[in-house]
């Protein structure tokens, strides 16, 4: 969690997010602020972050998940069993 704050701008009460929502949304949605970490009785409650910041971060999950199944996967690989790209054409070919 240390890593929640890289500026000090980033941080927003409850009770100052409620009073300029209308204002920090602006912020956020134009992405004038990167993202703001609501703290509720001086501990993180919320973070808040562009919607395309936030898809971004979803895609990079999924690039990341990908990669460590294709990582796991060429470890296990056995190329005894691997078949080569003219038999694997031989095998699905389209019969009319």
């Amino acid at each position: 969690m240390a890593a929640l704050l890289d500026r000090a701008d980033q941080a927003v009460s409850v009770t100052a997010m409620v009073r300029g929502f209308s204002a920090k949304l602006k912020e956020i949605s134009s992405r004038t602020t990167e993202k703001l970490v609501i703290f509720k009785d001086n501990e993180p409650a919320a973070v808040i972050i562009n919607i395309d910041a936030y898809q971004e971060m979803l895609d990079e999950l999924e690039n990341l998940r990908i990669e460590a199944v294709a990582r796991e996967r060429l470890c296990e690989f056995d190329e005894s069993q691997a078949i080569s790209l003219k038999d694997m054409r031989a095998r699905y070919a389209k019969k009319d």
